[in-house]
């Protein structure tokens, strides 16, 4: 059963715009070549480096790729920090919203990302389910690729039956007491989005006997995703596929809880886009941003991550088995709007204080 909020965000839609001509976009990619590289910090995933560093080259063999690869938090604070100090290293930034919106946008470090939206194929709206969708309230900053919904309890199944995880309330039974992982709901990230998702539907009480439980709580994803994999810890809070996605392959026995009562909340995972002020290497930076946003880049990103595009030409079916049913195929937009946790209202009305009453709880 879905849970609607009563949280508005509404999608922009643009008209379509005129294609640049063929010199336009050649003088780019020729300017991009003379700049050398293009720096994007991404998370931390070694199939979507792969993904990233053998599809970008394919296409554009004159322009290096330099990824910075860690979780968002860690990323951003070192963006912040380079910003402050008048140093352009990173140009773009990949990841979820609240640590977008609360570290760079919140410090006015960010460049609007239509601009760089050139090729047709990326800036018509027509391409794209529920034409652009932005995180940031101005429509300008945080362009959001991917959407879906988060299904994010994840169990072993050898050990425990989805059936036993009907409802978020079945996780306060004495039985799962210290079998809990959680991903640290006191920094950005999936642990911090569920933690406001639960503020918002449960109330503080609820959070308060969940902490009780003596849950593991940690930041490493790899680590909280190997606990359960291997049966040292049952089940899992925010911790999603593209984590397990080595222990899958290996054949371990986890899954996602797809049928839980009160529903899950929706939204664009680490599929978030970011320009940073005056990169130093603007024009391989739009030519980046063309190849995210195409029809390859966006299909890099969804084979890596298990988190659907919005691009209507990926396929994104098989998304649902590993716990992120898409949007586009599941959801009309206007409910994806009613269940959307990631857009700056959400982030500064829950998010914010869902952290504070985490750092209370995890003394």
């Amino acid at each position: 059963m879905l849970l609607l909020t009563c949280c508005w965000f509404l999608p922009v839609k643009l008209g379509a715009q005129p294609a640049p001509t063929k010199s336009e976009w050649d003088k780019v990619v020729e300017a991009a070549k003379k700049e050398d590289k293009v720096v994007v910090s991404i998370p931390t995933s070694a199939e979507l480096r792969k993904e990233f560093e053998s599809g970008f080259k394919k296409v554009y063999p004159g322009i290096d790729l330099e990824l910075a690869v860690g979780r968002g938090a860690s990323n951003i604070n070192k963006i912040a920090e380079e910003q402050n100090a008048g140093v352009r290293s990173v140009d773009l930034h990949i990841g979820g919203t609240t640590s977008i919106i609360t570290g760079l946008l919140a410090r006015n470090f960010l460049d609007p990302v239509m601009p760089s939206m050139m090729l047709p194929e990326v800036k018509d709206p027509k391409y794209w389910w529920s034409g652009h969708i932005w995180a940031d309230s101005a429509k300008r900053h945080v362009y959001s690729f991917t959407a879906y919904m988060t299904e994010t309890i994840w169990y072993n199944t050898t050990f425990v039956k989805p059936e036993e995880i009907s409802s978020w309330d079945s996780l306060l039974e004495p039985r799962w007491k210290g079998k809990i992982v959680i991903l640290d709901p006191r920094s950005p990230g999936s642990g911090e989005s569920n933690w406001a998702f639960l503020l918002r539907i449960k109330g503080e009480q609820f959070l308060a006997k969940l902490a009780a439980q003596d849950m593991m709580v940690g930041r490493n994803l790899r680590q909280l995703a190997e606990q359960v994999a291997r049966g040292k810890s049952l089940i899992s809070i925010g911790v999603s596929y593209y984590s397990y996605l080595p222990f899958i392959k290996a054949g371990l026995p986890v899954k996602p809880v797809s049928n839980i009562k009160e529903g899950y909340y929706a939204g664009s995972g680490s599929g978030n886009l970011a320009i940073l002020k005056n990169p130093a290497h603007p024009n391989a930076a739009k030519v980046f941003v063309n190849w995210l946003l195409s029809r390859e880049g966006q299909a890099a990103v969804t084979k890596a991550l298990g988190q659907p595009t919005r691009r209507f030409d990926v396929d994104t079916k098989w998304t649902k088995e590993f716990g992120h049913p898409a949007a586009k195929e599941f959801l009309t937009p206007e409910k994806f709007d009613d269940l959307e946790n990631g857009s700056e209202e959400v982030v500064f009305k829950y998010r914010k204080p869902a952290m504070q009453l985490a750092e209370k709880l995890f003394r």
